[in-house]
């Protein structure tokens, strides 16, 4: 029958009891306390100390990374799970009511199972999100939207090192030759090593595509700026003539054409509407607009 200590606060006093108990690592225990600890395999006489990271989106869809440490035996399996880790404790209440009747290396990988299942729905929500900013990109590439852009990249980064380390865990489970891991189990920790590597190649994908997005955003703003620099630059042509013939009547000189014409002013504003106008379709021809 399994003999299963499931502590869900890490600074529980049952866990120094459990620790005399089975001569648990001082070490192990620190671990566990002090939690950040990279997801790892570490084998220490009867039994092996594993570290899980679990992955969750809190209300404003930041990532929090916490640790759930095992100390998996033949007799007996201790889970010290990290406090506010809702996903954990549901997936673990459901272990439990599968019964006892289980080899602590089976809940171990049932526990890693769900650990790794519990990615794929962040995993998809960064999809969404990646297709709502390739949409928005275009159309509104504004400094709230580059923004957005770093804090993906940003938690994506958080994500891949949490999930490298699993991957490792993974597989050194699969390849270990210790007797508290039967090999009937073997198939089971590679499907695991498998679902992780998978969401690694699913994260990288990721990465290209707000990469994309970045480029997108920059050819955006870019392209942006041309349009505007292409209108003030037809708009500077088109009043050069305005400008030359207003000069050239403004000079303190005899004898100008019109000068001393009553029609004067309506001569010499309609050099000025043709010329722009001739600009304009100089302008036009050469594809400027």
């Amino acid at each position: 029958m399994l003999i299963w200590h499931d502590i869900r606060d890490p600074q529980d006093p049952e866990l120094d009891k459990l620790a005399t108990q089975y001569n648990l690592h001082p070490l192990h225990i620190e671990d566990c306390r002090h939690g950040n600890q990279n997801a790892k395999v570490e084998e220490q006489g009867d039994y092996i100390f594993v570290v899980l990271k679990v992955i969750e989106l809190t209300g404003s869809d930041d990532l929090h990374i916490g640790d759930t440490n095992l100390f998996v035996s033949k007799d007996y399996l201790i889970t010290v799970e990290e406090s506010g880790c809702k996903s954990v404790a549901t997936f673990m209440d459901r272990i439990k009511q599968a019964g006892n009747n289980q080899r602590p290396d089976q809940v171990m990988h049932r526990i890693m199972d769900g650990v790794v299942d519990s990615y794929l729905p962040i995993l998809d929500r960064f999809n969404d999100e990646i297709d709502v900013i390739e949409d928005e990109v275009l159309d509104n590439p504004n400094p709230a939207m580059l923004q957005r852009i770093f804090t993906l990249k940003r938690k994506l980064i958080e994500l891949r090192r949490a999930l490298t380390n699993m991957r490792d865990v993974a597989g050194h489970l699969q390849r270990t030759e210790s007797e508290l891991i039967a090999r009937d189990l073997a198939p089971f920790l590679r499907d695991v090593y498998d679902h992780v590597a998978r969401n690694l190649d699913m994260i990288e994908t990721q990465r290209d595509l707000v990469n994309g997005s970045m480029d997108i955003y920059l050819s955006s703003v870019a392209n942006r700026t041309n349009q505007v620099m292409k209108v003030l630059t037809v708009m500077g042509t088109v009043a050069i003539p305005a400008l030359a013939i207003s000069g050239f009547y403004g000079m303190n000189i005899k004898n100008l054409p019109w000068a001393e014409s009553q029609h004067a002013v309506w001569y010499v504003s309609g050099m000025i509407v043709g010329t722009s106008a001739l600009v304009l379709a100089v302008l036009k021809k050469f594809g400027w607009f």
